[in-house]
């Protein structure tokens, strides 16, 4: 009898939340690069308790230079710090600009991003034209100029990055407003008498929130390599804050005879853009809507 009604019980209804997390699972390289993300936050987190001596302390002077050994694991600087300890506290910097710059980006997209998707029309245009704007402005260059003006600096940098990362989640957020402007739901709160502002606010960004996250952490390298190239430039973060692009830019005349001075950080650079990136085109295959679980 307990059998029979097993069988003939309904299947358990899977959410949309389950099968995106099952595809996400499916992609090795994403979840890979998860992993090494997780790990490098972790890393930054609590980079005190897992490096020997503050990164500004020149105690190793007499070492300066030093390739890698059991000691130093990284080795030494020209002018006596630990460069394992460096390379961890430049995590800290890359990190947080990464994640900082990208939440003013998802602040800036997602207003407009869902104005130019609900309104359409005029309103659309205008915004489509400030984007095509920013696209055809190399970021490079627009950062050099404007990190030059402002002698770079912390929340330069984190203001520069957010002013061109915004770009892609505008378009996601458009894009995922223009295809839920016609649901039922919509027009319903319409014919209620809701105002326009209550239902992007309650009904359609709250549907988009998939785009939004990808959009999010799609922005966080594009900051990464913002900063280091500025860093690397020598108007990025100014020292003694380690910054991997500043290291770069000072293993460089080096790199010929004490080459860790430029591989090191520039590895942990790519590493990290690396996994973010592929993190990130995973949530967006994961959490893409026109994709159906099975």
């Amino acid at each position: 009898m307990t059998e029979a009604l097993a069988q003939s019980a309904p299947p358990r209804q899977r959410s949309p939340l389950w099968f995106a997390w099952q595809r996400f699972l499916s992609n090795k390289a994403a979840v890979a690069g998860g992993i090494v993300l997780s790990a490098l936050i972790l890393m930054a987190l609590f980079a005190p308790l897992i490096t020997p001596v503050p990164p500004e302390a020149q105690l190793f002077l007499t070492q300066s230079l030093a390739f890698p050994s059991a000691e130093h694991w990284f080795g030494v600087d020209n002018l006596g710090r630990d460069f394992y300890t460096r390379i961890v506290y430049g995590a800290r910097v890359s990190l947080s600009i990464g994640f900082i710059a990208a939440g003013f980006s998802v602040l800036i997209g997602i207003p407009l991003g869902a104005l130019a998707g609900y309104f359409g029309g005029r309103t659309d245009w205008v915004i489509m034209r400030i984007i095509e704007l920013f696209s055809v402005v190399p970021p490079l260059l627009a950062a050099m100029l404007l990190g030059a003006l402002t002698r770079g600096g912390y929340p330069t940098i984190v203001a520069i990055a957010a002013l061109f990362g915004w770009v892609q989640v505008c378009l996601l957020v458009r894009a995922q407003v223009k295809a839920f402007r016609e649901k039922e739901f919509v027009r319903a709160a319409q014919a209620l008498g809701a105002s326009p502002g209550y239902i992007i606010r309650r009904h359609l960004i709250p549907n988009s929130i998939s785009p939004i996250i990808v959009g999010f952490v799609l922005a966080i390298p594009l900051a990464m390599m913002l900063e280091a190239s500025l860093s690397f430039l020598g108007i990025g973060v100014p020292p003694p804050t380690p910054t991997w692009g500043q290291m770069i830019n000072e293993g460089i005349d080096y790199m010929f005879f004490y080459w860790h001075l430029a591989v090191f950080p520039t590895a942990a650079l790519a590493i990290t853009v690396l996994a973010t990136s592929l993190f990130g085109d995973g949530l967006r295959d994961a959490l893409d809507p026109t994709l159906k679980g099975r």
